[in-house]
């Protein structure tokens, strides 16, 4: 049975037991997703993230993620938590790590002082009409939604105290999709907040998001009138972020915590 390098980080976190989940696995070549999506349910976080050394100079590693029930075509947190791990573990020496991923392009996590700047694909998105079984499933009618192809939506709300207010009936959210309920307002102690809802695979609500914040980055930078802001996920674990708008990348900062490392056999 193989065994491999696995670590559990906190991503998006200055501290252990904050910020979001993540585990990263070094592997010696790639199983069979129906392997992958094993270990996903497995361990039981929100992603985890499977690491190879890449054969060629485009990147550093091939990197994909799975939830405990499915693959996702891009992860901003487990992303981060990779990046940490490679450049605290097997790159000390480097500012930068490249990922090539299977439908995200390559991403890549460098240095940022204390912390890592992550540069994802930003997905503006575009304003939507109505989403009613959406609004229905989230309970409360908000005054803007916007919507990006790759199953982003975006619904803003006018004050943090509906976001935070918001009790969702999974149950009807699930079946419209493999889809994220981005939730958000302006923010009381950071220029935005949100809390994002992904029941469709297996995430009732997800710690912090940095896939989401690739739309909130360019949707709140249009109504900011600005290129940066600050940001909270306000799920129960909680997370801050830096959003940067640059070009057609979002890049988003925040700091990583190793709390557990070992082996995985499988």
């Amino acid at each position: 049975m193989p065994t491999v390098p696995y670590f559990h980080v906190d991503a998006f976190a200055d501290k252990a037991f904050a910020g979001n989940q993540a585990a990263v696995m070094l592997l010696e070549s790639w199983p069979d997703d129906a392997v992958l999506q094993a270990i996903g349910g497995e361990n039981n976080f929100a992603e985890t993230a499977f690491l190879l050394p890449c054969a060629d100079d485009e990147a550093d590693y091939e990197l994909t993620w799975f939830t405990p029930t499915s693959t996702v075509d891009l992860c901003g947190h487990a992303t981060l938590a990779s990046g940490h791990i490679a450049l605290t573990e097997w790159m000390k020496d480097a500012d930068e790590v490249r990922f090539r991923t299977r439908k995200a392009g390559v991403l890549t996590v460098s240095r940022d002082g204390e912390s890592y700047a992550l540069s994802l694909p930003a997905y503006a998105p575009e304003p939507k009409e109505s989403y009613d079984e959406a609004v229905r499933g989230l309970g409360a009618r908000p005054q803007e939604i916007a919507s990006h192809a790759g199953g982003y939506h975006i619904f803003r709300y006018a004050t943090a105290d509906e976001v935070m207010a918001l009790d969702p009936d999974f149950r009807a959210l699930a079946p419209l999709g493999d889809l994220q309920f981005i939730c958000t307002a302006p923010g009381t102690d950071t220029d935005v907040l949100s809390r994002v809802f992904v029941p469709g695979a297996g995430v009732d609500e997800d710690s912090v998001t940095g896939s989401a914040h690739a739309a909130l980055t360019p949707y709140w930078c249009d109504r900011l009138g600005r290129e940066s802001f600050t940001a909270l996920q306000a799920s129960e674990r909680k997370g801050y972020l830096t959003c940067r708008r640059e070009g057609d990348r979002a890049v988003l900062g925040g700091p990583c915590v190793t709390v557990v490392e070992g082996r995985f056999t499988f």
